[in-house]
């Protein structure tokens, strides 16, 4: 949701914000149940679904946007569903993980996710400044690909004073190739040999966003979901850390640190739905959440989950790629290649089983 939308709603007494969120909330859902019924009947006929419903849910979305605009009146419960929902449906989540299995890796796996953050973003600038995009620009495409695509945009364009032209050509294609890799990226795994955790972990180090990485990790297998997820989660973790190094590099004399930037708060970087979802996947673990219980809360995040990528494919404006210039799509498809050679070669290294 904007900036400038978030302040309103928040102002709003709770029944005017509920009605003002509930027709693009609405709209998301029934794209969602929609996917969910074409991926049944795929079911029927074939036997198995070819296209997961959370992936047909994406794809559904996009039509919808590529045939109609929605309108003003729906598009912030539309980015409520894609935001909040997807938050919440990732909170529940973790009632349903194994938590003990998915550290299996042990410290190193962390490690890696630094380190492979760090190079990510090394690469991509360099990548971007050789085929001429402007130091700020670099820099934001660098963010979006090595952490969390449009989220880390966001968040590091104040604090580098980045033109709006800028923010928005990389939020466009990063955003359309996002869906591309969702699409793609599960087609990798059996070429490169791949076991159900390998692929969670390429995932997660590769795939842009956090509902990208549930619509590309969790059709493959539900092992290869939670890995994806926790993975994911990690990597997010590290836009804090990322935000306050270039806050510092791109500081003015006489800027106090988190006057121009008042986002770097380590609230705002250590999001409440990654420390619920540890939460409930460590109370899960030690048995503190009974197996039913942990059941229900996972169908619930099914469906949430399905409504936010209906949301996500509803927020993709295919036109918008039109707009972006050749070194912005040659900077983020060769840092994409570059990261899932990181990921592989780091996942090679730790041996991971």
């Amino acid at each position: 949701m904007s900036a400038s939308t978030l302040p309103t709603l928040a102002s709003e007494p709770l029944p005017t914000r509920t009605l003002r969120l509930l027709p693009g909330v609405g709209l998301a859902a029934l794209v969602g149940l929609v996917a969910l019924l074409i991926a049944s009947l795929e079911t029927r006929v074939i036997g198995h679904p070819v296209i997961e419903g959370l992936v047909v849910a994406i794809l559904l979305g996009m039509a919808v946007r590529a045939c109609w605009v929605p309108p003003r009146a729906i598009e912030a419960g539309v980015r409520f569903t894609a935001t909040q929902v997807l938050e919440a449906a990732v909170l529940l989540l973790g009632a349903s993980v194994d938590l003990p299995l998915l550290v299996r890796a042990g410290p190193a796996l962390a490690l890696g996710i630094v380190l492979l953050v760090v190079l990510g973003i090394t690469f991509s600038y360099g990548i971007g400044r050789v085929v001429g995009l402007p130091h700020k620009l670099a820099v934001l495409v660098a963010c979006g690909n090595s952490i969390c695509g449009n989220s880390a945009i966001a968040a590091v364009a104040p604090v580098i004073r980045a033109d709006k032209e800028h923010v928005a050509s990389s939020i466009a294609f990063t955003a359309i190739l996002g869906v591309v890799v969702v699409i793609g990226l599960p087609f990798l795994m059996h070429p490169l040999k791949l076991s159900f955790y390998q692929y969670g972990v390429l995932a997660g180090l590769t795939v842009y966003s956090v509902p990208q990485v549930l619509a590309a990790a969790f059709p493959v297998s539900g092992l290869s979901g939670q890995v994806g997820t926790l993975v994911k989660l990690v990597r997010v973790l590290m836009l804090g850390p990322v935000v306050l190094f270039f806050a510092l590099t791109h500081r003015k004399d006489g800027d106090a640190l988190g006057t121009r930037a008042p986002g770097i708060q380590l609230a705002r970087f250590v999001p409440w739905f990654i420390i619920g979802f540890l939460v409930l996947a460590a109370l899960r673990s030690s048995g503190a959440i009974p197996a039913a219980a942990a059941n229900a809360m996972k169908n619930v995040s099914t469906w949430l989950t399905v409504a936010s990528m209906a949301a996500l494919g509803l927020g993709v404006d295919l036109k918008a790629i039109r707009k972006v210039g050749p070194p912005v799509i040659i900077t983020v498809t060769a840092s994409l290649l570059v990261l899932i050679v990181l990921s592989v070669t780091l996942i090679r290294i730790l041996a991971l089983q």
